[in-house]
């Protein structure tokens, strides 16, 4: 079970911070002009700044992603995960491919009944090697993401696996597109909500303490 850190203040004191995870995530390659983006050097930092701060007793995730990434989203999804106040997750318009570990790295994820999430395996840019180190590499990092996913969420392994793989759903690319209450019948998310209800939840949360 997580512990919580205590903080430090009067009841009439607490209150919740917002991060926002919009676009396309970027990583160690800055993306091109004009293209809206989320990166991961100033997200991180504002995570650890709500650590620090005694005043914040919750963090409410927003999200809609793209996806991006995937070693900056996992950065991203484990640096909310470690988090010691409360956090809630809620997907406004899309949480795709490495927007998955983020939506499921709150203590308790929302989506809204309109708001989708493709699931599909990792992609690798710019020149691939065909030899049976590249092929290893890609295997083991879906290990991580799968892992991560299943760790934070109720979705069993071979059902993501499933998802991931379906070969019928997208006429150009393998995986599947999931929406608002099909996300947490699949055991990903955890409910359909709106604004007021994931805000709701997470200051029950912070309350409770």
């Amino acid at each position: 079970m997580k512990k919580y850190k205590k903080a430090i203040y009067e009841p009439n004191m607490k209150t919740v911070k917002a991060l926002m995870i919009s676009g396309q995530i970027e990583g160690h390659t800055i993306l091109p002009e004009g293209i809206k983006a989320t990166k991961y050097e100033e997200v991180i930092p504002k995570i650890l700044a709500f650590e620090e701060d005694d005043s914040v007793g919750g963090v409410l995730v927003l999200l809609n992603t793209v996806g991006g990434d995937v070693e900056a989203g996992l950065a991203i999804a484990e640096a909310i995960a470690g988090l010691s106040k409360p956090t809630v997750s809620l997907i406004l318009g899309g949480g795709h491919s490495i927007g998955v570990p983020l939506a499921v790295s709150a203590d308790k994820s929302y989506i809204t009944h309109t708001a989708s999430m493709i699931i599909h395996p990792v992609r690798m840019n710019g020149v691939v090697l065909g030899v049976d180190q590249a092929f290893d590499y890609l295997s083991r990092m879906q290990d991580r993401i799968n892992s991560f996913i299943v760790k934070h969420s109720k979705v069993k392994e071979e059902v993501l696996r499933k998802l991931m793989l379906n070969t019928t759903e997208m006429s150009c690319d393998i995986g599947s597109i999931l929406y608002g209450q099909e996300a947490v019948n699949a055991g990903i998310i955890d409910s359909v909500g709106s604004m007021s209800e994931a805000l709701r939840e997470l200051k029950r949360m912070v309350n409770s303490l």
